[in-house]
């Protein structure tokens, strides 16, 4: 099982942190978030440094399908109900600002950064994406509706987004942090709200920002309960099907397609630790649609998913004025990392941000999803028996298909030999557990 993306990519080594230094801003995690946060505080004459604990961008950034768009399915119907026309118009304001970040910055770095348009198109509800383009038309944004596709099977109809974005993101990456204060397989050991200790070294702080995908400190900020994981799959094809736009299925599993150079990327997900659609789902789909493509690669990633769509970007609870975090970014991690950047770069250095209060962690999280979560949590950690997750003690699940340990509650995941391959698990399993 291997990415695409990871293939045949030389990216830029960095050392281990081996003293203990100072810094104005002390970022944690390598993904794109965090070296998109890295970047513009360099830009801005920062000091900061970054720690990852193995090399940037090899988790869930070189796992991703890349696409770069503000359309992140059926959100701005609901966006436009539950935040009001000047928060709606903020957040829709916000995604199309991140991609056009990216279009800016890649025009000067080789990662084979195309525009291209992205529909999100339905087989079954018409009347919902009707209901979503006139949302979107109340916000100020002329999005097109459209009942022809150059997909091989019928839909309902298509909502084009135009000028969105793809690319190879760890090309991206490695253009854009060569010259970045990075401190690779630096893991924390230990930190408080200004320090943070590894094996061989330590930082200290004024400004901490998190950006490892889940946070992992439990005692503030309540991510256990605000977000759940989702695990997607994803296949690559050659000789499939030469698409000029991105597209995303608005039902059924959200089904995801795009172009990479000659290869059709097939993909789609479900939650981490349960029943998930998987690669023999997508390979049905491209057997039927795409007979011509030919596998060769196949991989997954995994999503944290907020309760209300909206990534959480900015400080990590009410009294933790100097430590910032950036999660919850869905199936729509290239432009959440944007948007962490754009964000904590400025929230970072006391600048105000018009887009701050739309993505605040403190907002208002009485949702549906809550209960659900906290459902899964309890189920999870009063079962009987079995082999339990590092984090908060939920009972692992088997996945046979990828021989991993999975936690049904927060989505951390193991190997077979105990090794942490997601968080927000920090530590390992004590001892190797027979299937």
């Amino acid at each position: 099982m291997s990415s695409l993306w990871t293939e045949n990519i030389e990216m830029p080594e960095f050392p281990t942190l081996e003293k203990d230094i100072r810094t104005q801003v002390l970022i944690i995690g390598g993904g794109m978030a965090g070296v998109l946060c890295a970047y513009f505080l360099q830009q801005a004459g920062v000091d900061y440094c970054l720690l990852e604990k193995d090399r940037i961008c090899q988790g869930v950034t070189g796992h991703t399908t890349a696409k770069i768009t503000a359309q992140h399915g059926l959100i701005y119907e609901k966006s436009l109900q539950s935040m009001g026309q000047e928060r709606a118009e903020l957040f829709l304001k916000a995604n199309l600002r991140a991609v056009e970040n990216y279009k800016s910055l890649g025009r000067f770095l080789d990662c084979d950064m195309e525009e291209t348009d992205s529909y999100l198109y339905s087989v079954r509800e018409r009347r919902k994406l009707e209901s979503e383009i006139q949302a979107l038309g109340s916000l100020g944004f002329q999005a097109d509706y459209t009942e022809d596709t150059e997909l091989p099977f019928e839909v309902e109809g298509a909502i084009r987004f135009p000028r969105q974005a793809q690319f190879q993101p760890l090309k991206f990456a490695a253009g854009i942090s060569k010259n970045l204060r990075i401190y690779e397989h630096s893991e924390v050991r230990e930190m408080t709200e200004y320090f943070a200790l590894t094996e061989k070294g330590s930082v200290a702080a004024e400004k901490i920002i998190i950006a490892t995908h889940f946070p992992f400190i439990n005692t503030r900020g309540s991510y256990y309960l605000k977000l759940y994981q989702n695990r997607s799959y994803v296949l690559a094809c050659a000789y499939g099907k030469n698409l000029k736009g991105m597209y995303l299925e608005a039902d059924n599993i959200g089904l995801s397609l795009r172009n990479y150079e000659d290869y059709l990327l097939i993909g789609g997900g479900g939650r981490s630790g349960k029943e998930k659609s998987n690669w023999d789902l997508l390979r049905d789909i491209a057997k039927e649609y795409f007979p011509e493509a030919k596998e060769r690669y196949f991989w997954a990633t995994q999503d944290c998913m907020s309760l209300d769509k909206r990534p959480y970007i900015g400080p990590y609870s009410k009294n933790t004025p100097d430590l910032f975090v950036a999660t919850g970014f869905g199936k729509w991690g290239m432009t959440g990392s944007m948007l962490s950047a754009m964000i904590l770069s400025d929230l970072v250095q006391e600048k105000n941000n018009e887009y701050s209060t739309v993505f605040s962690p403190s907002r208002n999280m009485l949702k549906p999803q809550l209960i659900s979560n906290l459902g899964h949590a309890l189920v999870g950690i009063g079962r009987i028996g079995g082999k339990r997750c590092s984090h908060m003690g939920c009972v692992l699940q088997w996945n046979k298909e990828e021989q991993t340990w999975e936690c049904p509650c927060h989505g951390s995941r193991f190997s077979a030999d105990g090794k942490v391959l997601d968080n927000p698990a920090c530590d390992g399993l004590k001892k190797k557990h027979k299937k």
